[in-house]
Formats: structure tokens, C-alpha cells, sequence
């Protein structure tokens, strides 16, 4: 039901293993993309976004690198989502590409799809909201946030919400 591009998934490995060293520790581009086995280049523009709004720190020099630059327990996945990914966009309904015909107000109405599928969208947003970052570095999630979870979501960190 998500699918989240490769940047965001790079962000927010990054993230996670920034979250998981000491607070003090600036780590360069190259030495997370090392650990977290993913492309530089693609790393290097997660990290970019990041920085630009606030997530991580950018230390110039030749010790430089990044680090958080917020507390774990205060970033959710739903928002790291948000400014990598975009805003989270529901299913479009379907359309006449022959006419270029789009749904209107009175025909959404009558959609049988239309409330699932927003309440889906509002059950899956507020479970990200649920998900710290401080969970994803320590590797796993509070049990109850799993159990919530649809069953067949996979999470960032290699948690899923199978039991």
C-alpha cells in the first residue's frame, strides 16, 4: 500500500544508524553509505533534504560529516516520510483516459472505494506517527505498535507486522 522511493528508504536507514551512535559522533556520507550498504550519491541527496530541514547537522571540515541534529524520540516515521517522499498521496480513482474524464464531487459520493480507502490512509499515517525514530535504531518496535499494524506491512529496520 506504500511504497516509499529509494531515497526515502536510504533516508531513513541513515536516520536509524545516525540514531544508533553516540550523540556527539559526526559520521561523513561516505563511512553511513558504508555501513547502511547503499549508493553514495543517492545517500547524498537523502542527506541533503535532511539537513535542509533540520533532522541532521552538517559539520564542514576534513572531520566532517552529520549527526542528528534532533533527539530520536522526538522525529516520527510519518514525518521523516513527509519531507522525503512528499505528502503520502492516496490511490487515484479510476479514469476514462479517452475523454480525460476525472472523477467529480457527486460521482466520488457514490464511490464504494473512496471511505476504505481514506481510512486506510488515516489508519496508516497515524501508525507511522506512532513509530520513533529511537525505535527504528534500536532495531525493533514496541509490540503493540506491530500488532496494530496491517499484516503484511513491512517496516524500516527489518521489523514487519507478521506475528
Amino acid at each position: 500500500m506504500l511504497a516509499l522511493t529509494k531515497k526515502t528508504s536510504y533516508g531513513i536507514l541513515a536516520m536509524s544508524y545516525l540514531a544508533s551512535q553516540p550523540v556527539d559522533r559526526v559520521l561523513s556520507a561516505r563511512q553511513i553509505a558504508q555501513e547502511c550498504h547503499v549508493p553514495l550519491s543517492l545517500l547524498m541527496n537523502a542527506m541533503k533534504v535532511l539537513a535542509g530541514v533540520g533532522y541532521v547537522e552538517s559539520v564542514r571540515g576534513p572531520r566532517g560529516g552529520y549527526r542528528l541534529a534532533r533527539r530520536p524520540e522526538d522525529v516520527n516515521l510519518a514525518d521523516l516520510v513527509a519531507t522525503l517522499e512528499g505528502p503520502v498521496r492516496q490511490a487515484q480513482c479510476l479514469s476514462d483516459p479517452a475523454n480525460q474524464h476525472e472523477c467529480t464531487q457527486v460521482e466520488m459520493s457514490r464511490c464504494p472505494v473512496v471511505d476504505p480507502v481514506h481510512r486506510v490512509h488515516r489508519r496508516l499515517n497515524d501508525f507511522l506517527r506512532k513509530v520513533t525514530l529511537a525505535e527504528l535504531a534500536e532495531g525493533h518496535t514496541d509490540a503493540s505498535l506491530v500488532e496494530a499494524a496491517p499484516q503484511t506491512a513491512a517496516l524500516p529496520g527489518g521489523a514487519s507486522g507478521e506475528k
